[in-house]
């Protein structure tokens, strides 16, 4: 026999360990997709984090996939508070940094587009960073109203460039007048926005009266205005980030699992988070997560929440 042939018990031997290898290849590569977690709501310089700092978080709280969301043009007027609130009021970095950070390292970081809503030379920014990629208009966070003229400008850019606008909603500060935003939805039905923030987050309560109570602690009775527009308006959807979102899943733990199931394919994660290492009790961005495995009903609907949903809107 040559010495270089196989016997049939060793072709078979070799031929099984082969499939087994590759069964096995294909379990850890699904178990890999099925805790993929993309982050739709990120900051760059958010409280002086550097980008080190952020990559960093990022890679601890284990996301495969992060959406930066950067501040408009430093300017002193009113929907700025007169510049108190440039930078988001949180020192976030502009256009350029998302874009910056995009680029070198482009299968982790995408990014949005923004300006002060009422700048005469909003649309112009905002067009140009959607020309160049970004996949959202956001975060609008600044003292309009939620109906206004310019924010029926930016609407307009977003349903041109088919891609979703994300508002900042807190009473008295930004997006004013939360409870005529059914108007702009009713106005522009094609483009989708993202509600995010304290006053969003506190009219999952249907007994929600006192607007200016920012984080209700109280148990939550279904049919809030967050709640009827979420099932009433097809083009709204709701960011889970930041402390008013996981105050929201954690204020009454039985409303939550329903609150989940009913808008199971309208709500997405978002951490936006300024901790610097991603973990632990420090880290909201980390506690929002493991608040949603907890109290999602289904690995399916934790799959839409943290990774399927993001996907599919911004076409990832």
């Amino acid at each position: 026999m040559n010495q270089h042939s196989v016997t049939r018990r060793e072709f078979l031997a070799s031929s099984t360990l082969f499939i087994l290898a590759a069964a096995t290849c294909q379990v850890e590569a699904a178990d890999e997709k099925s805790e993929m977690i993309i982050d739709i709501h990120q900051h760059t310089n958010y409280s002086g984090r550097t980008d080190e700092q952020l990559i960093a978080h990022q890679r601890a709280m284990g996301i495969t996939q992060t959406i930066l969301l950067p501040a408009g043009t430093p300017v002193d007027r009113p929907s700025t508070h007169n510049g108190k609130s440039n930078g988001l009021a949180a020192k976030c970095g502009g256009n350029e940094t998302v874009l910056k950070l995009h680029k070198d390292y482009p299968k982790e970081f995408i990014f949005g587009a923004n300006e002060v809503t009422d700048l005469p030379e909003a649309r112009t920014e905002i067009a140009k960073y959607l020309k160049l990629g970004a996949v959202m208009i956001g975060e609008q966070k600044f003292a309009v109203d939620c109906d206004s003229p310019p924010i029926e400008i930016v609407a307009e850019l977003a349903q041109e460039y088919r891609v979703p606008v994300l508002l900042h909603f807190q009473h008295e500060t930004y997006n004013l007048h939360f409870e005529r935003f059914h108007k702009i939805l009713e106005k522009y039905p094609k483009v989708n926005f993202i509600g995010h923030a304290q006053t969003w987050w506190a009219n999952i309560d249907k007994n929600h009266t006192d607007q200016s109570v920012l984080y209700p602690k109280t148990k939550v009775t279904p049919g809030g205005l967050t709640d009827r527009w979420l099932t009433e308006y097809p083009n709204l959807y709701g960011d889970l980030s930041a402390g008013s979102g996981l105050n929201a899943l954690l204020r009454d733990e039985d409303h939550t699992r329903g609150f989940l199931e009913r808008h199971q394919d309208k709500l997405l994660y978002g951490s936006d988070c300024n901790d610097t290492i991603g973990r632990g009790p420090g880290c909201q961005g980390a506690q929002t997560i493991a608040a949603v495995r907890r109290l999602s009903g289904s690995k399916a609907i934790e799959r839409k929440l943290l990774y399927e949903n993001a996907k599919k809107m911004f076409r990832l």
